[in-house]
């Protein structure tokens, strides 16, 4: 019978390390998803602020566009008056 409550004893001290590194595995994964969402929102933050200077310079660069087409326009509005006299 010391043979057995020996056994025991030690497969409950093994079952108690088995349910603590399970527990721990489960917590460090759990960190890990957090770590990763957290990694993909550092990435989501750069592209956003990648997409508003992007949207910043199209704006000035359409600012640009209409004034030259407004600059093409005079200039052939011009033109044509000079021809036609």
């Amino acid at each position: 019978m010391d043979l057995f409550n020996r056994l025991v004893s030690e497969q409950m001290a093994t079952m108690e390390k088995l349910l603590y590194l399970q527990t721990e595995l489960e917590r460090c994964q759990q960190i890990e998803e957090e770590l990763q969402t957290l990694q993909n929102a550092t990435d989501l933050d750069s592209i956003q602020i990648d997409i508003q200077l992007m949207k910043k310079e199209l704006k000035e660069i359409q600012l640009i566009f209409e004034k030259q087409t407004e600059e093409v326009i005079n200039s052939y509005k011009e033109t044509n008056l000079t021809t036609s006299i």
